[in-house]
């Protein structure tokens, strides 16, 4: 089997009026339209996490698309910028999922990449705007939310969710205590959706960034790094309809 020869490469792209600055991953030496995942960003903006998780998705035969929810170069320099775009994008939801979906959409189209088998992961931040993705009926077969927040002001409707869903948290993250996942898991409930909630013990919010910063809140787990990816591969596996043989 050859060896995977993956780029990483800046893609420009326009939602609305504003510029957003996406990173296209792929593997050169895998030929034909190959399953495409979005991959976005925390409250941080375009960081090196979602860089990275584009080049592991590559590696593994998807096509990657690091996606830009914020645009126009905006990249928060405190706690409170990235607070300030995290709350703007929670009071305008549609604002949010739009801008997800905007980005899909590019991924969708590129040549290199089967339209019918599309996927979305994020952290923090992304992994709040790929669960509102899902509960807006993105087109995504799959998605998946690594330590991301779960409230929302827009709880889906019954059978409104397309996606199967895997929600990675962890047991002692304090910006998703589990009286929030009670509450996600009776709004799936009420929803019908296919979804799966898997809970790390020890695991703090940032779990999966090895770029966090320790704080009393936020602490890269590489246990539960390695676990929750693996979680995920399985995840997409069994969505894009992979036999064992041909997983990636």
């Amino acid at each position: 089997m050859t060896a995977p020869d993956v780029s990483l490469r800046p893609l420009e792209y326009r939602c609305g009026n504003s510029l957003m600055k996406g990173y296209l991953a792929l593997d050169a030496n895998q030929s034909g339209p190959r399953p495409g995942i979005a991959v976005v960003h925390d409250a941080w903006g375009m960081g090196e996490n979602v860089k990275l998780r584009a080049r592991m998705l590559a590696e593994l035969g998807y096509a990657a698309l690091a996606i830009d929810i914020y645009g126009d170069g905006i990249a928060p320099r405190s706690m409170d910028e990235a607070r300030a775009q995290l709350e703007k994008f929670q009071a305008d939801v549609d604002s949010l999922r739009g801008r997800a979906e905007c980005g899909l959409n590019v991924l969708a189209r590129l040549p290199e990449v089967d339209s019918g088998r599309l996927g979305a992961i994020g952290y923090c931040f992304g992994g709040m705007t790929v669960l509102e993705m899902a509960r807006g009926g993105s087109q995504c077969r799959a998605v998946v939310s690594f330590h991301g927040t779960l409230t929302t002001t827009r709880p889906a409707a019954h059978q409104s969710i397309k996606s199967k869903l895997l929600v990675c948290t962890g047991a002692d993250d304090p910006l998703v205590p589990v009286e929030h996942v009670t509450a996600f898991q009776n709004e799936m409930r009420t929803a019908a959706a296919d979804c799966q909630i898997v809970i790390y013990a020890g695991a703090k919010h940032g779990f999966a960034n090895p770029f966090s910063s320790n704080n009393p809140a936020i602490a890269y787990e590489p246990v539960a790094d390695r676990r929750s990816w693996a979680a995920m591969r399985r995840h997409f596996d069994e969505a894009f309809g992979l036999q064992p043989d041909q997983a990636m």
